[in-house]
Protein backbone atom coordinates (compact mmCIF):
# COMPACT_ATOMS: atom_id res chain seq x y z
CA UNK A 1 0.00 0.00 0.00
CA UNK A 2 1.70 3.53 -0.98
CA UNK A 3 0.52 4.75 2.13
CA UNK A 4 2.99 7.76 2.08
CA UNK A 5 1.28 9.79 -0.94
CA UNK A 6 -1.91 9.46 1.26
CA UNK A 7 -3.31 12.72 3.10
CA UNK A 8 -2.62 12.62 6.72
CA UNK A 9 -5.38 13.08 9.08
CA UNK A 10 -5.11 15.26 11.98
CA UNK A 11 -8.06 13.89 14.07
CA UNK A 12 -5.54 12.00 15.60
CA UNK A 13 -4.48 11.69 19.11
CA UNK A 14 -1.10 10.43 20.48
CA UNK A 15 -1.53 8.85 24.15
CA UNK A 16 0.89 6.46 23.70
CA UNK A 17 2.63 5.52 27.11
CA UNK A 18 -0.33 7.17 29.05
CA UNK A 19 -1.69 4.71 30.79
CA UNK A 20 -4.83 5.49 32.55
CA UNK A 21 -3.71 3.05 35.68
CA UNK A 22 -7.17 1.32 35.68
CA UNK A 23 -8.24 -2.16 34.57
CA UNK A 24 -10.99 -2.04 32.05
CA UNK A 25 -14.50 -1.04 33.98
CA UNK A 26 -16.49 -1.56 31.24
CA UNK A 27 -19.20 -5.04 31.66
CA UNK A 28 -18.37 -7.42 29.25
CA UNK A 29 -21.51 -8.81 27.78
CA UNK A 30 -22.20 -12.61 27.05
CA UNK A 31 -22.84 -12.03 23.37
CA UNK A 32 -23.89 -8.87 21.83
CA UNK A 33 -26.36 -10.26 18.66
CA UNK A 34 -29.36 -10.95 17.15
CA UNK A 35 -32.11 -11.91 14.18
CA UNK A 36 -33.38 -10.09 10.95
CA UNK A 37 -34.45 -6.79 11.88
CA UNK A 38 -36.77 -6.08 9.27
CA UNK A 39 -36.77 -3.60 6.15
CA UNK A 40 -36.09 -0.16 8.33
CA UNK A 41 -33.19 -0.82 9.58
CA UNK A 42 -30.70 -0.46 6.39
CA UNK A 43 -32.49 2.29 4.74
CA UNK A 44 -32.17 4.48 8.08
CA UNK A 45 -29.21 4.17 6.37
CA UNK A 46 -30.03 7.71 4.74
CA UNK A 47 -31.57 9.27 7.65
CA UNK A 48 -29.98 10.77 11.19
CA UNK A 49 -29.76 8.94 14.34
CA UNK A 50 -31.58 10.04 17.47
CA UNK A 51 -31.12 9.89 20.62
CA UNK A 52 -28.03 7.01 22.07
CA UNK A 53 -28.98 4.79 24.69
CA UNK A 54 -26.49 2.56 26.14
CA UNK A 55 -22.95 2.51 23.90
CA UNK A 56 -21.12 -0.26 22.92
CA UNK A 57 -17.49 -0.38 22.27
CA UNK A 58 -17.50 -2.45 19.12
CA UNK A 59 -14.09 -3.96 18.50
CA UNK A 60 -13.06 -6.03 15.69
CA UNK A 61 -11.28 -8.96 16.74
CA UNK A 62 -14.15 -11.55 18.70
CA UNK A 63 -11.22 -13.58 20.39
CA UNK A 64 -10.24 -12.30 23.83
CA UNK A 65 -6.82 -14.09 25.04
CA UNK A 66 -8.40 -13.15 29.00
CA UNK A 67 -9.15 -16.35 30.47
CA UNK A 68 -12.54 -17.70 31.08
CA UNK A 69 -14.72 -19.60 28.93
CA UNK A 70 -17.71 -19.69 26.49
CA UNK A 71 -19.58 -17.23 24.81
CA UNK A 72 -17.70 -14.31 26.92
CA UNK A 73 -14.29 -15.28 25.29
CA UNK A 74 -16.21 -14.19 21.57
CA UNK A 75 -17.83 -10.75 23.15
CA UNK A 76 -16.33 -7.70 20.97
CA UNK A 77 -18.52 -5.28 22.76
CA UNK A 78 -18.95 -3.83 26.12
CA UNK A 79 -22.27 -2.61 27.51
CA UNK A 80 -21.61 0.44 29.99
CA UNK A 81 -24.06 0.52 32.96
CA UNK A 82 -22.35 3.69 34.40
CA UNK A 83 -23.11 5.88 31.76
CA UNK A 84 -25.35 9.14 31.62
CA UNK A 85 -23.38 10.86 28.53
CA UNK A 86 -23.58 13.22 25.89
CA UNK A 87 -22.53 12.20 22.65
CA UNK A 88 -19.73 14.84 20.98
CA UNK A 89 -20.63 15.75 17.88
CA UNK A 90 -17.98 18.18 17.33
CA UNK A 91 -14.65 17.43 15.00
CA UNK A 92 -11.43 18.06 17.32
CA UNK A 93 -8.14 18.71 15.70
CA UNK A 94 -5.35 17.34 17.28
CA UNK A 95 -1.71 17.82 17.23
CA UNK A 96 0.60 15.24 16.85
CA UNK A 97 3.27 14.44 20.01
CA UNK A 98 5.37 11.95 20.72
CA UNK A 99 5.99 9.46 23.59
CA UNK A 100 8.62 7.10 24.50
CA UNK A 101 6.14 4.47 23.46
CA UNK A 102 7.22 1.39 21.43
CA UNK A 103 5.73 1.87 18.84
CA UNK A 104 7.40 3.52 15.54
CA UNK A 105 6.30 7.35 14.05
CA UNK A 106 5.83 5.58 10.89
CA UNK A 107 2.94 3.42 12.22
CA UNK A 108 1.61 6.46 13.67
CA UNK A 109 1.87 8.40 10.71
CA UNK A 110 0.65 5.16 8.89
CA UNK A 111 -2.57 5.39 10.81
CA UNK A 112 -2.70 9.10 10.37
CA UNK A 113 -2.85 8.31 6.59
CA UNK A 114 -5.28 5.75 6.55
CA UNK A 115 -8.14 7.62 8.67
CA UNK A 116 -7.30 10.29 6.09
CA UNK A 117 -8.27 8.62 3.20
CA UNK A 118 -11.09 7.25 5.00
CA UNK A 119 -11.83 10.78 5.64
CA UNK A 120 -12.16 11.35 1.89
CA UNK A 121 -13.67 8.49 1.01
CA UNK A 122 -16.58 9.10 3.09
CA UNK A 123 -17.32 12.50 3.18
CA UNK A 124 -17.19 12.28 -0.98
CA UNK A 125 -19.99 9.41 -0.58
CA UNK A 126 -21.95 11.17 1.77
CA UNK A 127 -22.24 13.87 -0.10
CA UNK A 128 -23.60 11.53 -3.05
CA UNK A 129 -26.57 11.50 -0.68
CA UNK A 130 -26.79 14.78 0.32
CA UNK A 131 -25.59 13.82 3.97
CA UNK A 132 -22.65 15.77 6.01
CA UNK A 133 -19.82 13.46 7.10
CA UNK A 134 -18.41 13.86 10.79
CA UNK A 135 -14.80 12.99 11.32
CA UNK A 136 -14.26 10.50 13.71
CA UNK A 137 -11.11 10.45 16.14
CA UNK A 138 -8.28 8.16 16.65
CA UNK A 139 -6.48 7.52 19.60
CA UNK A 140 -3.83 5.71 19.62
CA UNK A 141 -2.66 4.05 23.32
CA UNK A 142 -0.37 1.67 24.97
CA UNK A 143 -1.68 -0.60 27.68
CA UNK A 144 -5.23 1.00 28.79
CA UNK A 145 -7.52 3.69 27.98
CA UNK A 146 -10.41 5.89 29.25
CA UNK A 147 -12.86 6.47 26.83
CA UNK A 148 -15.45 9.63 27.04
CA UNK A 149 -18.72 7.55 27.42
CA UNK A 150 -17.72 3.81 27.07
CA UNK A 151 -15.31 2.81 30.21
CA UNK A 152 -12.28 1.92 29.67
CA UNK A 153 -10.46 -0.30 27.20
CA UNK A 154 -7.52 -2.08 27.43
CA UNK A 155 -4.72 -3.69 25.02
CA UNK A 156 -6.22 -6.91 24.89
CA UNK A 157 -10.08 -5.74 23.43
CA UNK A 158 -8.30 -5.16 20.68
CA UNK A 159 -9.08 -2.00 18.44
CA UNK A 160 -12.86 -0.70 18.98
CA UNK A 161 -14.76 2.03 18.41
CA UNK A 162 -16.76 4.20 20.98
CA UNK A 163 -20.12 5.76 19.80
CA UNK A 164 -20.31 7.76 22.39
CA UNK A 165 -17.37 10.12 21.60
CA UNK A 166 -17.44 9.10 17.79
CA UNK A 167 -13.57 7.72 18.60
CA UNK A 168 -11.39 4.76 17.73
CA UNK A 169 -9.22 3.42 20.05
CA UNK A 170 -5.76 1.48 18.99
CA UNK A 171 -2.82 0.08 20.88
CA UNK A 172 -0.28 -0.98 18.19
CA UNK A 173 0.55 -3.68 19.39
CA UNK A 174 -2.28 -5.18 17.86
CA UNK A 175 -0.76 -4.35 14.61
CA UNK A 176 2.34 -6.97 15.76
CA UNK A 177 -0.24 -9.30 16.82
CA UNK A 178 -1.60 -9.50 13.41
CA UNK A 179 1.36 -10.49 12.00
CA UNK A 180 2.78 -12.83 14.97
CA UNK A 181 -1.11 -14.42 16.47
CA UNK A 182 -3.32 -14.02 13.59
CA UNK A 183 -1.29 -14.78 10.74
CA UNK A 184 -2.24 -11.86 8.95
CA UNK A 185 0.59 -9.62 8.21
CA UNK A 186 1.18 -7.23 6.05
CA UNK A 187 0.31 -2.66 5.98
CA UNK A 188 -3.25 -3.07 3.86
CA UNK A 189 -4.15 -6.05 6.82
CA UNK A 190 -4.18 -2.96 9.48
CA UNK A 191 -5.80 -0.59 7.28
CA UNK A 192 -8.56 -3.31 6.81
CA UNK A 193 -9.03 -3.36 10.47
CA UNK A 194 -9.18 0.51 10.80
CA UNK A 195 -11.59 0.90 7.91
CA UNK A 196 -13.67 -1.55 9.64
CA UNK A 197 -14.14 0.24 12.74
CA UNK A 198 -14.84 3.61 10.70
CA UNK A 199 -17.16 1.51 9.49
CA UNK A 200 -18.59 1.29 12.42
CA UNK A 201 -18.82 5.13 12.75
CA UNK A 202 -20.23 4.99 9.83
CA UNK A 203 -23.31 3.17 11.35
CA UNK A 204 -23.21 5.64 14.14
CA UNK A 205 -23.76 8.34 12.17
CA UNK A 206 -26.54 7.21 9.60
CA UNK A 207 -29.00 5.84 12.84
CA UNK A 208 -28.02 2.04 12.49
CA UNK A 209 -26.17 1.83 16.12
CA UNK A 210 -29.24 3.18 17.21
CA UNK A 211 -31.61 1.11 16.12
CA UNK A 212 -29.19 -1.72 16.51
CA UNK A 213 -29.81 -0.90 20.27
CA UNK A 214 -33.58 -1.03 20.59
CA UNK A 215 -33.22 -3.53 18.62
CA UNK A 216 -31.49 -6.09 20.67
CA UNK A 217 -33.13 -4.63 24.21
CA UNK A 218 -36.22 -7.40 22.93
CA UNK A 219 -34.51 -10.36 21.82
CA UNK A 220 -32.80 -13.59 23.09
CA UNK A 221 -29.04 -13.87 23.49
CA UNK A 222 -29.31 -16.18 20.30
CA UNK A 223 -31.15 -13.36 18.69
CA UNK A 224 -28.49 -11.12 19.34
CA UNK A 225 -25.68 -12.89 18.24
CA UNK A 226 -27.34 -13.47 14.90
CA UNK A 227 -28.08 -9.29 14.68
CA UNK A 228 -24.77 -8.44 15.87
CA UNK A 229 -23.42 -10.49 13.04
CA UNK A 230 -25.67 -8.44 10.67
CA UNK A 231 -23.66 -5.54 12.54
CA UNK A 232 -20.32 -6.34 12.26
CA UNK A 233 -20.60 -7.73 8.17
CA UNK A 234 -21.89 -4.08 7.20
CA UNK A 235 -18.75 -2.90 8.80
CA UNK A 236 -16.87 -5.43 6.68
CA UNK A 237 -18.70 -4.44 3.55
CA UNK A 238 -17.72 -0.80 4.32
CA UNK A 239 -14.17 -1.19 4.51
CA UNK A 240 -14.27 -2.94 1.14
CA UNK A 241 -15.94 0.40 -0.18
CA UNK A 242 -13.25 2.13 1.27
CA UNK A 243 -10.81 0.03 -0.11
CA UNK A 244 -12.47 0.25 -4.08
CA UNK A 245 -11.82 4.19 -3.28
CA UNK A 246 -8.17 3.83 -3.00
CA UNK A 247 -7.99 1.09 -5.62
CA UNK A 248 -9.05 3.97 -7.68
CA UNK A 249 -6.64 6.13 -6.18
CA UNK A 250 -3.71 4.19 -7.36
CA UNK A 251 -2.80 3.62 -4.05
CA UNK A 252 -3.07 -0.47 -3.86
CA UNK A 253 0.05 -2.54 -4.73
CA UNK A 254 -0.03 -6.12 -5.63
CA UNK A 255 -1.35 -8.43 -3.05
CA UNK A 256 -2.93 -5.54 -0.52
CA UNK A 257 -6.70 -7.32 -1.01
CA UNK A 258 -4.80 -10.68 -0.14
CA UNK A 259 -3.70 -9.41 2.86
CA UNK A 260 -7.18 -7.72 3.91
CA UNK A 261 -8.68 -11.20 3.08
CA UNK A 262 -6.20 -13.15 5.37
CA UNK A 263 -7.20 -10.18 8.11
CA UNK A 264 -10.88 -11.05 7.65
CA UNK A 265 -9.96 -14.58 7.57
CA UNK A 266 -8.46 -14.57 10.51
CA UNK A 267 -10.91 -12.97 12.54
CA UNK A 268 -13.93 -15.04 12.01
CA UNK A 269 -15.65 -16.59 14.52
CA UNK A 270 -15.43 -20.14 13.59
CA UNK A 271 -11.61 -19.69 12.56
CA UNK A 272 -11.12 -18.23 16.30
CA UNK A 273 -13.48 -20.84 18.27
CA UNK A 274 -11.65 -23.69 16.16
CA UNK A 275 -8.32 -22.92 16.73
CA UNK A 276 -9.29 -21.69 20.56
CA UNK A 277 -11.42 -24.93 21.22
CA UNK A 278 -10.98 -27.18 18.51
CA UNK A 279 -14.64 -26.72 17.47
CA UNK A 280 -17.27 -24.37 16.44
CA UNK A 281 -20.64 -23.01 18.21
CA UNK A 282 -22.58 -20.89 15.27
CA UNK A 283 -25.23 -19.59 17.90
CA UNK A 284 -22.43 -18.01 19.51
CA UNK A 285 -20.47 -16.25 16.77
CA UNK A 286 -20.80 -12.91 17.01
CA UNK A 287 -18.94 -11.18 13.88
CA UNK A 288 -19.34 -13.90 11.27
CA UNK A 289 -17.28 -16.65 9.77
CA UNK A 290 -14.01 -16.10 7.77
CA UNK A 291 -16.18 -16.95 4.68
CA UNK A 292 -18.73 -14.16 5.39
CA UNK A 293 -16.16 -12.05 6.66
CA UNK A 294 -14.37 -12.33 3.48
CA UNK A 295 -17.53 -12.06 1.32
CA UNK A 296 -18.49 -8.96 2.43
CA UNK A 297 -15.55 -7.23 2.83
CA UNK A 298 -14.98 -8.82 -1.23
CA UNK A 299 -18.85 -7.06 -2.13
CA UNK A 300 -18.17 -3.55 -0.46
CA UNK A 301 -14.52 -3.90 -2.40
CA UNK A 302 -16.89 -5.09 -5.89
CA UNK A 303 -19.46 -1.88 -5.36
CA UNK A 304 -17.34 0.95 -3.52
CA UNK A 305 -20.58 2.85 -2.33
CA UNK A 306 -22.52 3.12 0.86
CA UNK A 307 -25.79 2.08 -0.29
CA UNK A 308 -24.48 -1.96 -1.30
CA UNK A 309 -24.61 -3.28 2.26
CA UNK A 310 -27.94 -4.41 3.14
CA UNK A 311 -26.95 -7.45 5.44
CA UNK A 312 -29.57 -6.94 7.08
CA UNK A 313 -32.26 -7.69 4.86
CA UNK A 314 -30.43 -10.14 2.59
CA UNK A 315 -29.13 -13.28 2.90
CA UNK A 316 -25.27 -13.18 4.59
CA UNK A 317 -24.08 -16.07 3.82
Amino acid sequence: MKWEDLRKSRNIKDQRGQSSGRQSSANRGSSMQGSNMGSSLFWMLLGSGGGKGKWLLIAVVAFMLIGGGGSGLFDLGFNTDNSTTTNQTTNTNFEYETSNADVSDEEYDFLAAVLGSTEDYWTEEFARYDLDYRYPTLVVYTGSVQTNGCGFGTTQVGPFYCPADETLYIDLQFYRDLTTQYDAPGDFAMAYVVAHEVGHHVQNLVGTMDQYNAAIRQLSEKEKNALNVRLELQADYYAGAWASFVEGEGILESGDIEEAMQAAHAVGDDTLQEQAYGRTVPDSFTHGTSEQRQAWFMRGFENGTLSGGDTFNEAID
